[in-house]
C-alpha cells in the first residue's frame, strides 16, 4: 500500500535553480584585490587548509600564510596572502588579509631576494631573540610569494 503523503525522494531541485558561483571577495587595508564569481576556493585556514565550494556552511576562521587559489570560469588564479580572517557563507565569501598578491603580481627575483636574507638573518639569531619569530614569518611568507610566483602564466 502507497504511502499517503508524498515522497521528496522523487523531487530533486531543478538544474538551473542550483547556484553554480559563489562571490569571493579578497580585501587589504588598501582595498578590495578580487571581486569576483567564484566556482570553487581553497583557503589556507590557520587550523589546516579548506575547500570552499557554492553552499558552504556558515563559517568565520583564522587565517595563516600561505596560497589562496579559486577557480573562475574554469581557470585558477593564484594569490599570496599574509594573516587575516576569512568569513564564508553559502554565497558569499570574505576573506580580510593583511596582504595579498596575485601570482602575476609577484616580482620572483624580489621574493627570492627576500628568502635569502631571512634565511641568513636567522642564521645568526637565537631561537630566544625577539627577531626570531619575525624572521621566521619573513621566510614563510618569501617561500608562499616564490611557490605562487612560480605558478602565474609567464611569456
Amino acid at each position: 500500500m502507497p504511502s499517503p503523503r508524498p515522497s521528496a525522494w522523487g523531487r530533486l531541485p531543478e538544474e538551473d535553480a542550483v547556484e553554480k558561483n559563489f562571490l569571493l571577495e579578497i580585501v587589504t587595508p588598501y582595498g578590495l584585490v578580487v571581486s569576483s564569481k567564484a566556482e570553487e576556493a581553497y583557503i589556507p585556514g590557520s587550523q589546516g587548509d579548506f575547500g570552499v565550494l557554492p553552499g558552504h556552511a556558515p563559517l568565520l576562521t583564522s587565517l595563516r600564510i600561505g596560497a589562496v587559489h579559486y577557480k573562475q570560469d574554469k581557470e585558477v588564479h593564484f594569490l599570496a596572502i599574509n594573516r587575516g580572517f576569512a568569513e564564508v557563507t553559502p554565497g558569499r565569501t570574505t576573506i580580510l588579509v593583511d596582504t595579498a598578491e596575485p601570482a602575476e603580481g609577484i616580482d620572483l627575483e624580489r621574493a627570492r631576494a627576500a628568502k635569502a636574507r631571512a634565511e641568513e638573518r636567522l642564521k645568526s639569531l637565537s631561537t630566544k631573540d625577539p627577531d626570531h619569530q619575525n624572521e621566521l614569518e619573513a621566510l614563510e611568507r618569501a617561500k608562499v610569494r616564490i611557490r605562487v610566483a612560480e605558478k602565474a602564466p609567464r611569456e
